[in-house]
């Protein structure tokens, strides 16, 4: 009986797997072009862009079905792409960022340090709320609070804590939060990602010196 229930959990549970070492490129490959559209690219050539690389990532997931990392990324870039489009025509987006990332979620919450945990945050933070969007701030603060359990030191999981909380007027927190992420440890290829992350940390910051004077 034992080992049959056993069976019956292993059989709910997804199956899950480590990327190989292709894949483990591929990742990369997506993250550093992110960053390229995101902190090189001049802001009106960044949605075709985006738009190309999420046929990258949606190829990306379908290839390594049983990892959580090509979800993430997918929830990733269609989210950006939907900032970079803007407008009604960002929505669809958004829904298949959530819905890539929530399926990240269910397979591995903890990979790539609950990065998905973090981009869900964000998600619900700046998208519409109903009837518009599925925008909803409780839950934004409870992802991105899971995010800061996973994830306490980094640098995204503290500035979209730090967002979160500038949002909220909550301003001392804020700083705190983005004090924390400008100590995060840098991380190994992704120097574009963390030199675009400090330049944002820097202009919430003079956001908040701004509300505050």
């Amino acid at each position: 009986m034992k080992r049959l229930l056993v069976i019956g959990l292993l059989a709910m549970a997804p199956l899950t797997w480590a990327l190989d070492q292709a894949g483990s490129q591929r990742l990369s490959d997506v993250q550093q072009r992110w960053a390229q559209i995101q902190y090189r690219l001049p802001e009106p050539q960044r949605a075709a862009a985006f738009e190309a690389l999420a046929v990258q990532s949606a190829a990306f997931v379908r290839q390594y079905p049983g990892s959580a990392e090509p979800l993430i990324w997918d929830g990733i870039v269609n989210s950006s792409w939907a900032g970079a489009t803007g407008g009604l025509g960002a929505l669809g987006k958004v829904k298949a960022a959530r819905a890539s990332l929530e399926k990240a979620l269910a397979m591995d919450p903890k990979a790539l340090q609950g990065s998905a945990y973090t981009s869900l945050g964000a998600l619900y933070d700046r998208v519409p709320g109903w009837p518009l969007g599925f925008g909803d701030s409780d839950k934004a603060e409870t992802m991105l609070r899971q995010a800061l359990a996973i994830n306490p030191d980094g640098i995204d999981s503290n500035y979209f804590w730090a967002d979160h909380l500038y949002r909220h007027n909550r301003y001392s927190e804020a700083r705190a939060a983005l004090d924390k992420a400008l100590h995060a440890t840098p991380r190994p290829g992704r120097e574009l990602a963390d030199q675009g992350r400090r330049g944002e940390i820097g202009a919430l910051l003079k956001a908040i010196e701004d509300k505050q004077d």
